[in-house]
């Protein structure tokens, strides 16, 4: 059980995320500053920095937001034994709801996942290799059914399948899509477009 000292802790931080999609979309990050982020969440400007010392790091509590988001849809909404097209597409589906449920925002935090900052780097490559982690243990997964060969580096196949959910990410920013079945339909075409490349070599008697 929570303490109300946790509650009010998690109370707090989820104010100040919400001032930074408010500010961040409405005037854009360079140009807000921590103390109108500290006004906006309803506290003073000392209490923000017990909690971020930067801007940057409101964003990386977002990558790790969307990391948690993602996963917990991953495992809702897919079946572990579920073939590799459908565990990824599920993965970036997740993605693809979270990064956009605010237009604006969802464009910063894109580019923050793709593009870290210098000061963020390192806390960048954390997250990034959480996400990776687990990623990794589904394309394992592949590999041990037949569906992807084992001589691929799993690094490169991971890097494959994100840029495909980029360009689609990309796309509706763009608005080359419109509607969520073009991004559901989109991103699994070319996934499975990837997939014919990457599956295992098969001899003429097979």
């Amino acid at each position: 059980m929570q303490s109300i000292r946790e509650k009010k802790k998690k109370q707090t931080t989820r104010a100040i995320m919400e001032a930074a999609i408010a500010l961040f979309s409405e005037k854009g990050y360079e140009q807000t500053s921590m103390e109108e982020l500290a006004r906006a969440a309803g506290i003073g400007k000392s209490t923000i920095y017990g909690y971020f010392r930067t801007k940057s790091e409101i964003f990386l509590a977002f990558c790790e937001d969307e990391i948690d988001f993602v996963f917990a849809e991953l495992s809702r909404r897919s079946d572990p034994g579920a073939p590799l097209v459908e565990r990824i597409h599920a993965l970036f589906m997740g993605q693809f709801r979270y990064v956009t449920r605010h237009h604006d925002f969802g464009r910063l935090l894109a580019r923050e996942m793709v593009f870290p900052k210098e000061l963020t780097v390192e806390k960048s490559k954390d997250i990034q290799q959480r996400y990776l982690s687990a990623l990794y243990e589904i394309l394992d997964r592949a590999v041990a059914h037949g569906e992807l060969r084992n001589d691929l580096e799993p690094l490169f196949v991971a890097g494959h399948f994100y840029a495909l959910y980029i360009l689609v990410l990309s796309a509706w920013y763009e608005r080359r899509f419109e509607t969520m079945e073009e991004i559901e339909s989109g991103l699994k075409r070319l996934l499975t477009q990837a997939m014919e490349g990457l599956r295992p070599h098969r001899s003429a008697s097979e």
